[in-house]
């Protein structure tokens, strides 16, 4: 199936983008958390938002969730490692599977890390940023997970059962249970190093020779998730319709730059989707 709309993140921004895709009867995937963006339920009070004075964010997620269901909006939890431009439409590759859609909405929120030392460097070439995607092409070989996402866990124990041994290093406290070949080493990581390819991670304590660094945050860098887009910095470069320079692709919220506001992210979340539909829309003409 290809849908009219993919929407990337369940923030504000996402979800007001697929609330107004599905109300103006376009096909609509919304990728992200079921629990929506862990940002707006830690919020302990917001006040700036229209119509719902000093809500707590756990509240303002219940109100967001309560709307797409009642639009009938489902969030489909698969984690993109990337958005391809494929001419007509995108592909969107979840783990081993490919979605189609005919236009993207960015939505993912800002990535707050800065890249390790040699992760750009070996992107493609021992760096991944998705376990179900690349764990097979390193059966039997030795990996490192760097989990900074609230799944790294499960995706550790899952890599454990495929490659030969993993080396878990805990960048937000979560550890994994240890087993045979899955250990955990509490040492912060300073840089991936090689020749051609991914050898070993450098730590502030000694060095751990492996094939594959699976760093596994809960967002992608813009550039590294979407090839060929324009950036500045961690944002998605937009214009006030929230168009990048890829046609079909739009982006919204913190990830089109500051300010970093719920109330802004819902409000470009709606113009991302009445831009993606004009697109559509321009698109049937053509055909015609």
């Amino acid at each position: 199936m290809r849908y009219d709309v993919a929407v990337i993140g369940t923030g504000p921004a996402g979800v007001s983008a697929a609330i107004t895709s599905k109300i103006r009867n376009k096909s609509v995937i919304l990728l992200g958390s079921r629990s929506l963006s862990p940002k707006i339920s830690k919020a302990h009070r917001i006040d700036n938002y229209p119509g719902l004075p000093a809500i707590s964010g756990s509240d303002l997620a219940k109100a967001l969730k309560a709307h797409l269901d009642e639009v009938g909006v489902g969030i489909t939890e698969k984690q993109v490692g990337s958005v391809y431009a494929m001419g007509e439409y995108f592909g969107l590759q979840c783990g081993e599977e490919m979605l189609e859609a005919t236009t993207v909405i960015v939505a993912s929120g800002v990535v707050q890390a800065k890249s390790l030392e040699g992760e750009d460097k070996f992107l493609g070439r021992g760096v991944s940023y998705c376990a179900t995607c690349d764990a097979r092409l390193y059966k039997g070989r030795p990996v490192a997970v760097l989990g900074y996402s609230a799944d790294s866990v499960n995706e550790a124990q899952f890599l454990s059962e495929i490659v030969d041994s993993v080396l878990y290093f805990p960048m937000n406290g979560e550890e994994p249970e240890e087993s045979e070949n899955l250990k955990v080493v509490r040492e912060k990581p300073l840089a991936i190093v090689g020749d051609n390819k991914v050898a070993a991670v450098r730590t502030d304590s000694g060095e751990y020779n492996i094939d594959c660094v699976f760093i596994l945050r809960d967002a992608v860098m813009p550039d590294k998730l979407i090839p060929g887009v324009e950036t500045d910095g961690a944002h998605i470069v937009v214009d006030n319709m929230m168009r990048t320079n890829l046609d079909g692709l739009f982006a919204c919220g913190d990830i089109a730059g500051k300010p970093y506001q719920y109330i802004k992210a819902a409000g470009q979340g709606n113009i991302a989707a009445l831009s993606a539909i004009t697109y559509l829309n321009d698109i049937k003409k053509k055909e015609v």
